[in-house]
This record gives structure tokens, sequence and C-alpha cells, in this order.
């Protein structure tokens, strides 16, 4: 039988109350295991250490144009969805100017989430997949706009029914 000493006995309960609470309080935050679920890949150098990273090719229409198509059609939402409400007109074309640009910025948006989340050199096969679903919900979007244009009472007559209701 191995016998401790009277202060060995003291100390060890207090030593087991000062570690208790800190992993309490640690396990307090972490209600899941960690999981990595797409580790990061290796790094690759291409060239030497010393080369300078390679800059793209100069291209307009993918660099200053398309920023400022971006900004336009964003600002361009801003009084169209306005102005129905506050001049008090149903105009059908104001109406499918509305709806087309609605379309093209959610397209628009949503490719950028693409092609953030999903990069091309790491995984090709869900990046090509995301697109194309992209470019069918942008295609459905656009044939029930105009299906609820044509047929229905319209996007700004909706919105002022539901907004009344």
């Amino acid at each position: 039988m191995k016998r401790t000493s009277p202060i060995a006995q003291q100390l060890r309960p207090a030593l087991e109350r000062s570690q208790a609470p800190s992993a309490t309080r640690i396990a307090a935050f972490h209600a899941t295991q960690r999981q990595q679920i797409l580790p990061p890949l290796p790094q690759k150098i291409e060239g030497t250490l010393n080369d300078p990273a390679r800059v793209p090719d100069p291209s307009p229409s993918h660099g200053s144009y398309h920023w400022s198509f971006e900004r336009a059609i964003s600002a361009g939402l801003i009084p169209l969805t306005i102005a129905p409400f506050a001049a008090g007109s149903l105009n059908p074309v104001t109406d499918s100017i509305l709806c087309a640009l609605l379309v093209i910025h959610s397209h628009i948006v949503f490719e950028a989430c693409v092609i953030d989340y999903f990069p091309a050199k790491r995984i090709p096969a869900v990046r090509k997949a995301a697109n194309w679903a992209l470019r069918i919900g942008t295609v459905t979007l656009g044939f029930a706009l105009y299906s609820f244009e044509t047929n229905d009472v319209g996007i700004t007559e909706a919105v002022s029914q539901l907004w009344h209701a």
C-alpha cells in the first residue's frame, strides 16, 4: 500500500479543483469537433523564388468596363425600385426594365460568389457545375419574371399589394 504525505493529500484536491474549471470553460465554447472540409493545398512556386509574380494581361472587358457595368446596374436599381411607389404609377415598361436589371444583377452577384468560393484550380468540376447551375437558375428566373409580368399583375403591383396587405 502506497502512503502519501499529508501535504500531498491536501494539495491534490486543490490542484484538481483549479484544473477542472478551466477545462469546463474551454469546453463550453466548443460544441463540435473542428473538421477541415477542404484542407489547404500545398503551395506551388512557379519559376524560382526570385521571380516576380505573374501579372495577368490587361483586359478592359474584365477590368474597368466590367466594374463600371456592375456599378451602373446597381445604381440603376435604386431609382427603379423607388419610382413606381413614389410616383404611384404602374408602367409595364418600367416594370420590365426593373425585372431585367434584377435578373442581370442577381446573376452578376451569384457569379462573384461562385468565383470566390469554388476556385477553378482546386475544384474545377464543382466550379463548372456551379456555373451551369447559375446559368440555369438565371434563365429560369428570367422566364418566371417574364411569365409573372405578362400573365399576372407584375412585380411592382405584387409588392404594392403585399405592402398594403
